[in-house]
């Protein structure tokens, strides 16, 4: 799919995505925009306009924290990583979406 193809992640949900994708362990701004390409097998693309003020404000919440490491080129990159707050929010966020998504299957299956 070209990168017009792709579509930008929905809104309300690039939270509920990044807080997914850095529970398995701590990743730089740009390797979460890559894995959430990867997973969803390059249908959602997530923009630094939109990423960066999102990782800002999940940090201002203390969901994630950030600290400098190394990156694989041997420049120091910012990593984020989930808090304890982050998981019980993670988990919260996926009931929420559980319910959201069922309940627009149900309306696009009986309209």
């Amino acid at each position: 799919m070209t990168r017009e193809g792709k579509k930008d992640v929905l809104l309300g949900t690039l939270d509920l995505l990044i807080l997914r994708v850095i529970s398995t362990g701590p990743k730089h701004g740009y390797g979460i925009a890559r894995r959430i390409e990867q997973i969803s097998e390059d249908a959602l693309s997530v923009q630094q306009g939109s990423l960066y003020p999102a990782l800002y404000r999940l940090e201002k919440k203390a969901f994630i924290e950030s600290e400098w490491a190394m990156g694989d080129s041997k420049k120091p990159v910012k990593t984020y990583s989930l808090t304890k707050d982050g998981k019980r929010q993670l988990k919260e966020e996926l009931d929420h979406w559980e319910q959201v998504s069922s309940a627009v299957n149900l309306v696009l299956k009986k309209a």
